[in-house]
């Protein structure tokens, strides 16, 4: 009868996923759309330029667009897998499957003891909110890869390594999965991993990281915190510019810089908060390595030059993985991620053209979303703090997001607090 029960229980996320991803597939290719603005032209332009490129044996050296890791060459040729069909269509195909791959990891990871089904309805819901954004890039390929190794840090310590190694040279953001681990296997995993395929990398062929360098020269973002500044002067007599430079629509102008070099700043400062927490951390509980994680990747998008749309995905698959255990202590931060990932949706690429022009409606949308983003980071290292901390010091204990009897540790399958 159980076993009929957990079947049941799944048959609901299975359904609404499958309808979902229809409705997205039909928006990338077309069938309709939910706005003038093709969000498809980034693969069918630019991923299918690289991947000339990259096939005739070089990573693209002088294109300042290209800004990733090396391993993201493969994600780029990836489409070269289906050659029955044309570029954009293949890669749409494997951005779905990556898409079921994460929710298969996430719905497995949902069953057993101390599990629970609101992370796999987070992955459900917070996936097709973002639009046909989602399967237009190639963010939701390094998220399966992230999702995958978090589960296997309880049990399966050298491949986690290897799959948050291989999954960070895909796409920078991954190594914050490191954040909560406390397995010195993981690390030692992930370490050796990074360093055999970053000299791979190198050797194969030329340019595998000229990406730091573009990467450093990129300015603030329109969409990001910091461009808030930006978006209210230009109502009061700023003189600068909106233009498309190093990839993405950024502000030209007086003091870009200072304030590219503050959200610099608060990236250094959250880290060092990140530190600061693993130091004074005394007690783990088995979501301590989610939430860390889930934490240190919500402060690095938030405070970042740049919050392009597709970052959302990385935020939503972090919580959907939190959210699969009953432990975790960042069901209102998550929620708070999805919330902003709706409204990213209504200002890309739907109003994106208020978002560019600064109009009080784009202005609006985007104090929305970032101030989502900004009250997740601070109850999310409140909460982490908290639940870490055998004096909790300036920080009262947190709310529960249950009732205090599902929350007590259990002497079996791990679930036991363990002193760092």
């Amino acid at each position: 009868m159980a076993g009929s029960n957990g079947g049941r229980s799944r048959v609901g996320p299975v359904l609404a996923w499958v309808i979902t991803r229809i409705v997205l597939l039909l928006c990338v290719f077309k069938v309709f759309s939910v706005s003038p603005l093709d969000v498809t032209s980034d693969v069918s332009a630019i991923y299918h330029g690289w991947y000339e490129v990259l096939r005739s044996g070089t990573f693209p050296l002088h294109d300042v667009t290209w800004q990733y890791p090396p391993a993201a060459a493969l994600a780029v040729l990836s489409p070269g897998l289906l050659p029955f069909l044309d570029y954009t269509t293949a890669f749409f195909w494997l951005a779905c499957a990556a898409d079921a791959v994460t929710f298969a990891v996430l719905l497995r990871g949902s069953r057993g003891e101390g599990r629970r089904q609101a992370g796999v309805w987070v992955w459900v819901v917070g996936v097709p909110l973002l639009g046909p954004t989602a399967y237009a890039r190639y963010d939701v390929m390094v998220t399966a890869v992230a999702v995958a190794a978090m589960p296997a840090t309880v049990r399966r310590p050298k491949v986690a390594g290897a799959l948050i190694a291989f999954a960070a040279m895909l796409k920078v953001w991954p190594v914050l999965l490191l954040t909560g681990v406390r397995d010195r296997r993981v690390w030692a995993a992930a370490v050796a991993s990074a360093a055999v395929l970053a000299l791979g990398f190198w050797l194969w062929m030329p340019g595998a990281f000229a990406f730091l360098r573009f990467q450093g020269e990129r300015g603030t973002e329109i969409e990001s915190l910091g461009s808030l500044v930006f978006h209210f002067a230009r109502h009061h007599g700023w003189q600068g510019q909106v233009l498309l430079n190093y990839g993405s629509v950024e502000f030209l102008g007086p003091y870009v810089g200072l304030v590219s070099d503050i959200a610099l700043t608060l990236t250094v400062t959250a880290f060092a908060w990140l530190l600061l927490w693993r130091v004074r951390a005394r007690t783990l509980g088995a979501a301590t390595p989610f939430d860390a994680a889930f934490t240190a990747v919500l402060l690095f998008t938030t405070t970042s030059r740049v919050i392009s749309p597709q970052y959302m995905i990385w935020l939503i698959g972090m919580a959907a993985v939190c959210l699969t255990l009953r432990a975790s202590v960042m069901a209102l931060p998550a929620g708070l991620v999805v919330a902003a990932t709706a409204v990213t949706l209504y200002e890309f690429p739907i109003r994106f053209g208020d978002v560019v022009g600064s109009s009080p409606l784009g202005i609006t949308l985007l104090v929305l979303r970032n101030g989502l983003l900004v009250a997740a980071c601070l109850i999310a290292c409140r909460r982490l703090w908290t639940a870490t901390a055998r004096d909790p010091g300036p920080f009262p204990a947190a709310p529960a997001d249950r009732p205090a009897s599902e929350t007590e540790p259990e002497p079996d399958g791990g679930r036991e607090l363990l002193t760092w």
